[in-house]
């Protein structure tokens, strides 16, 4: 079994909005869901939230702390994944869409009071946004 592992970053400002990206593969319908992606090389999971996010919003973050980790296996194949979560705070950058990339549609800051309107990738993501709204 081969096995994939990954990082995602979650950042939530002061207006209780969460930074989604909508992506899917190129033809598919797209879905929206945190930056996320795989590890690359020998980077840490913390280094490739890093980049991830940076390579899917354009934004640069810092790393504020390790939220949660999901583990299993992707349907009808031989991979497992494990992707950590971390909550992350914008330090620089603006956000960018990039041209020629099939795969993100947009990168936009989405209140978290509307989560269950959108179609998210991973639905079971918004408990998780949620318990990062500001009170």
């Amino acid at each position: 079994m081969s096995n994939w592992k990954g990082a995602a970053g979650v950042c939530v400002n002061e207006k209780n909005e969460v930074l989604l990206v909508l992506q899917g593969a190129p033809g598919e319908e797209k879905k929206w869901t945190v930056p996320a992606g795989g590890m690359e090389g020998d980077e840490t999971v913390e280094q490739c939230c890093v980049r991830e996010f940076f390579d899917e919003t354009g934004l640069s973050v810092q790393i504020l702390e390790k939220l949660n980790t999901r583990t299993g296996e992707y349907e009808d194949s031989a991979v497992s994944f494990e992707l950590t979560y971390f909550k992350v705070e914008v330090i620089g950058g603006e956000i960018t869409l990039y041209d020629g990339d099939e795969w993100i549609a947009d990168v936009a800051w989405k209140p978290i009071s509307e989560l269950e309107e959108l179609e998210l990738a991973y639905p079971d993501d918004a408990l998780l946004i949620e318990s990062l709204a500001v009170q």
